[in-house]
């Protein structure tokens, strides 16, 4: 059995390394491309959302290097989400491709489906060995969010900013030709030294964003233009709202609880939108006043064409731009999404929270308010 899995953010470097601590043999998927998006697009149904597009594409590449087992999360409520494994496995078939399909169910819709779906994947011996991996597997994906957020940081701060794109570049080329947990972390630990040492302007008292929106959209470089390193080169610091980190302690640390900070955005988002519609539609809501309450210049949501839990959130934004004073911007994203545009949607909401802050120095300076 060759495991591969979709491609989403940093989690295949967690993933990788966790199966390979019990002994599996990995094809992570290769990094997002236009050919992967090139591959989805063409065997996936045309009005299915993009991150389903970019699996297909994720899947048929491991394929091609070997895979025969995919592993994917379920999900449940309104969202397709939840679909996926069904449709992208037939899919699959269809095109003549042989390969088992293990979907790990979320503990809410029953622990024996999990454990099922975990037991067959894991070639499990002793739980021992589980539980060792699972802790590794956690540390290292906390440590791949916290240099995403540092790079972030760096880049806003950064004297020169395309420093931490070439720090961030040579680390994902290594993580290739890593294996293990205990080797990962001391890779991880270099990058952070690296990035650490750019020199860094401490005058600089940048533009800060918020992103909200639909968590894959967020979470994968490719599918959002690599919208944090366009920001960060306009000297503009980024804080995602979801992160793999955030979502593991909501939905599985903090099980059936759910993390202090998801249930405080509930509560903000209540309001506004009360009650569960599928995928991240709450917490966007939530998220948006969040970053209004913490003093951010602005929000950007992020959303695929057709996501129904972010329309959801989309309607109600305006609404919380208005009640919380802070400029929101929504971008919808699909395989058509053009670069030129967005980069330019991005340059004239960064300027006008940039306009929006002299102003309201100047109106402090003439009225003290």
């Amino acid at each position: 059995m060759i495991l591969t899995f979709p491609h989403l953010g940093n989690v295949y470097i967690a993933g990788k390394a966790f199966l390979e601590e019990l002994g599996q043999e990995v094809v992570p998927p290769p990094r997002c491309s236009s050919r992967t998006l090139e591959i989805g697009t063409k065997y996936s149904p045309e009005n299915i959302c993009l991150p389903f597009k970019v699996n297909i594409g994720n899947y048929i590449e491991s394929i091609e290097k070997g895979a025969d087992t995919i592993l994917i999360t379920g999900s449940c409520g309104p969202c397709r989400f939840g679909y996926y494994s069904v449709l992208e496995q037939n899919i699959l078939w269809d095109l003549g491709y042989e390969v088992d399909m293990i979907v790990f169910d979320p503990i809410s819709e029953g622990l024996d489906q999990l454990k099922e779906g975990l037991s067959k994947a894991l070639n499990i011996n002793s739980y021992k060995d589980v539980i060792k991996a699972g802790k590794l597997g956690w540390k290292l994906i906390q440590k791949a969010d916290y240099l995403t957020q540092l790079s972030n940081e760096k880049r806003a701060y950064a004297i020169d900013s395309y420093e931490v794109d070439a720090i961030m570049e040579e680390y994902y080329k290594n993580i290739e030709n890593t294996f293990g947990a205990e080797k990962m972390l001391k890779l991880m630990d270099e990058v952070e030294y690296s990035l650490k040492n750019i020199p860094i302007d401490k005058s600089k008292n940048p533009i800060r964003i918020g992103i909200v929106g639909e968590i894959y959209t967020i979470i994968e470089p490719f599918v959002n233009l690599e919208v944090e390193k366009k920001l960060g080169h306009m000297g503009v610091y980024v804080e995602k709202s979801l992160t793999p980190t955030k979502w593991v302690k909501h939905h599985v640390t903090s099980f059936p609880f759910g993390s202090k900070e998801e249930n405080m955005k509930y509560q903000l988002a209540k309001p506004y939108l009360s009650t569960l519609v599928g995928g991240h539609g709450r917490e966007t809501v939530g998220s948006a006043v969040y970053y209004a309450k913490q003093g951010f210049d602005g929000v950007i949501q992020l959303l695929p064409l057709n996501c129904m839990p972010e329309i959801v959130a989309k309607s109600i934004l305006p609404q919380v731009q208005k009640d919380c004073n802070i400029p929101i911007m929504t971008l919808v994203l699909d395989e058509m999404t053009g670069e030129a545009g967005y980069l330019t949607r991005l340059e004239a909401f960064v300027d006008l929270l940039m306009r929006r802050r002299e102003e309201r120095k100047v109106g402090e300076l003439l009225f003290g308010c």
